[in-house]
């Protein structure tokens, strides 16, 4: 993989070396979602904070027990009506935009081809092996394809982080549940939907941190390179 600062000459051999990374649909998908994701971000930090506090069960305020205080001042009670706006317009961009991923990560096999570890790869000592590097920032030279860390990360956020974040989102919705009230009676309540979101969030973000560590340690300038063209240097 070339270094961030070398330059890409227009020579036979450098065209060689230059191979397709990821799609179109990978590429557009993964910005959108990005750009969406922020807007989570933003938007869901203005609404934690006008009540910073978890409870479980159905209902829950200043005036009953709370399961978690979070350290945040109410700074913003009663006055975060644009943050719940922008939150529900990033997430239905997310949903549309995930929904068109998933389906065409389906139908392509992207998922089976690219994602799911080989079953060699899931035994002890190659799992060990790979943490202990990661760990150690011991990363691979070559990233022309995902190690069997970053395929179960990848499938945990894809199939499980943002399923349970989205579940939790609808289940707070009135307006949804007043449909489909299994989606807040299985968690136990709407302030036990929240909960469970806020968990999911910060499981979120936590990822996207170390997504974006990881890109800049294994070479922030081919990484970007690749996602924005399709194309990297092996």
């Amino acid at each position: 993989m070339a270094e961030s600062g070398h330059s890409w000459p227009a020579t036979p051999t450098a065209e060689a070396a230059v191979a397709p990374r990821h799609s179109g649909l990978v590429r557009v998908t993964h910005w959108i979602s990005a750009l969406s994701f922020f807007g989570l971000l933003i938007s869901g930090a203005a609404i934690l904070i006008s009540h910073p506090r978890l409870y479980w069960g159905e209902t829950g305020n200043r005036g009953t027990p709370s399961l978690i205080d979070l350290p945040l001042p109410f700074i913003l009670a009663g006055q975060n009506g644009w943050g719940r706006y922008l939150h529900f317009l990033s997430a239905w961009v997310c949903v549309l935009t995930g929904l068109v991923y998933v389906f065409s990560g389906l139908l392509s096999r992207h998922f089976r081809n690219n994602l799911i570890p080989a079953r060699s790869d899931l035994g002890w000592a190659s799992l060990s092996r790979v943490y202990s590097d990661h760990l150690r920032l011991r990363l691979p030279k070559d990233t022309s394809t995902y190690n069997v860390l970053q395929r179960i990360t990848y499938l945990e956020v894809v199939f499980l982080l943002f399923p349970v974040a989205i579940w939790t989102g609808l289940a707070m919705s009135p307006a949804v549940t007043s449909v489909f009230p299994w989606l807040v009676t299985i968690l136990g309540g709407q302030q036990s939907a929240r909960t469970v979101h806020f968990i999911a969030a910060v499981s979120l973000v936590l990822f996207l941190l170390i997504h974006i560590g990881m890109v800049c340690l294994t070479g922030f300038r081919n990484r970007m390179r690749a996602m924005i063209t399709g194309r990297g240097v092996h």
